[in-house]
């Protein structure tokens, strides 16, 4: 279902990022909802519908979903319209991602509703929001400094996001809360060895003051990469991270099948 098609550039200035956070009403800013496999973590394969918020509280110079952060689009759809379209497909999992679908109190009342109907859902997050909902799996990607959009990488080439990217990307009390209340993955976007003493000092650290054990099977590493190209370049190398450190490896599945293609 490309409801993108239908455009609420509304979404494009970064105050509306904290207006949406504190938005109320029955509905939410819809980027795309579509039946796809889950191409990444521990569920990768599994039919999936995913629903797709728009709106982003980061800016990933690499996001691959740039039109839910750096250009939003949408269409706002009532929550009976968005659960009428997942029950129209043949499948027992949701995927709810974005941008960051946290941001939105109206996230919450859809898992509710997705719980009430049997359904397994995974939430997709950036890990600096909590929220208190019924979530199954919690897939966590903390974002790390090489994330950042410096003004040689910023996408927009206006340089305005470093400093809030850089500042917001990581909380350590959200993270321990989010890994204490759920089911979790924790999923970290490599590039090459450079990324692995952060992520082995944010593990530590976040092991510190987490009340539950954070396994090294808990750590998925993933390349970075949207296209088959790109994945060509940064997979072989994460891959033998993820086996020199004692962690997962997860594909990009649907990059694999799909390429860069919408709604995959």
């Amino acid at each position: 279902m490309p409801v993108s098609d239908s455009v609420d550039l509304d979404g494009e200035a970064e105050a509306d990022t904290d207006a949406e956070r504190d938005a109320s009403g029955d509905g939410l800013p819809i980027n795309e909802l579509f039946y796809s496999l889950q191409g990444e973590g521990t569920l990768a394969g599994v039919p999936s519908v995913f629903v797709r918020t728009s709106g982003c509280n980061l800016r990933c110079w690499f996001c691959d979903s740039y039109h839910t952060s750096w250009e939003p689009t949408h269409a706002w759809l009532p929550l009976e319209e968005i659960l009428a379209e997942i029950e129209s497909h043949d499948a027992d999992h949701v995927v709810l991602t974005g941008g960051e679908p946290l941001i939105h109190e109206e996230s919450v009342e859809l898992l509710a509703a997705l719980d009430d109907r049997g359904y397994h859902t995974t939430v997709e997050t950036n890990g600096t929001i909590h929220r208190d909902a019924p979530i199954d799996l919690a897939s966590i990607s903390p974002k790390l400094e090489s994330s950042t959009p410096t003004p040689e990488r910023d996408p927009k080439g206006e340089g305005e996001w470093e400093d809030r990217h850089e500042r917001d990307r990581i909380d350590l009390e959200t993270l321990a809360r989010l890994v204490e209340d759920y089911e979790f993955q924790l999923k970290f976007v490599v590039t090459d060895e450079d990324d692995m003493p952060e992520i082995c000092d944010l593990l530590a650290d976040l092991r510190a003051v987490a009340d539950v054990p954070i396994r090294d099977d808990d750590v998925l590493l993933m390349p970075e990469g949207a296209t088959r190209d790109r994945l060509a370049e940064t997979r072989t190398r994460v891959a033998d991270l993820a086996m020199e450190y004692g962690f997962r490896y997860t594909p990009r599945l649907h990059v694999d099948l799909w390429n860069d293609a919408p709604e995959t």
